[in-house]
Parts: C-alpha cells; sequence; structure tokens
C-alpha cells in the first residue's frame, strides 16, 4: 500500500516536471528535491489548504529539471523522499499538482526508467 502512494506521487510529481520543464541551465539534486517538496509535507499527510512555499518549491523543481537526466534525477530524488516520509494520502499526493496550477495527469511507473516520455 505504502509503495502505490509513492508511486502515484512519484508519477504525479514527474509528469508536472516532464510538460512543464523550461530551458535553465541546473541541475537537479536531491537536497533540492528535500527542500522543494518538504513545505508539502503538511498537504500530503493532512491535507487542507497548500503551502504557498509548496508550490514555489515545485515550480523550483521544474524549472531545474529540464532535460531527461535531471528528470531522471529528479525522479529518484522524489521517490527516496516519499519513501522516508510515512503518512502520505495518496489522494492528497494525486491532487497536489493540480493544486498548485497543473493539470497534468499520472504517467505510468516507468517513466523514471524511461528517457523521454511526454504526454
Amino acid at each position: 500500500m505504502a509503495n502505490t502512494v509513492v508511486l502515484k506521487l512519484v508519477c504525479a510529481l514527474v509528469v508536472c516536471i516532464v510538460v512543464t520543464a523550461t530551458h535553465v541551465e541546473a541541475e537537479v539534486t536531491c537536497n533540492e528535491v528535500k527542500n522543494d517538496l518538504g513545505t508539502c509535507l503538511s498537504y500530503l499527510q493532512s491535507g487542507g489548504d497548500v503551502p504557498e512555499t509548496c508550490c514555489e518549491g515545485m515550480n523550483s523543481l521544474y524549472a531545474a529539471a529540464n532535460d531527461t537526466p535531471a528528470r531522471q534525477t529528479a525522479c529518484r530524488c522524489i521517490k527516496q523522499f516519499a519513501s522516508s516520509v510515512s503518512g502520505i494520502n495518496e489522494d492528497n499526493a494525486n491532487s497536489l499538482p493540480g493544486k498548485c496550477g497543473y493539470s497534468e495527469t499520472a504517467l505510468p511507473a516507468q517513466l523514471c526508467a524511461t528517457p523521454v516520455l511526454f504526454i
């Protein structure tokens, strides 16, 4: 069950990265992912209002994940981050991109392994 939630969170967040990535030179690190998504934890676990800093962090992460290797790194880091946190609500994870203004749907789990996937 926890793996399903983590997988859905990863898919939902990575699809946003793939669809909205800009052409900014940057390298994604797991520390950045943790910092960018850390402010989303209250929403992911309990729901309610999404903190503005959460959406700002997502925007920052999407801007940094501007090519295939960066998106794959972001995907791996999101997986690590999500699996290290308990109590993530699947519905909250699925709705987070929409709450931050993105309308993407989740991509298949293979996203982390495949070079490029677009909707």
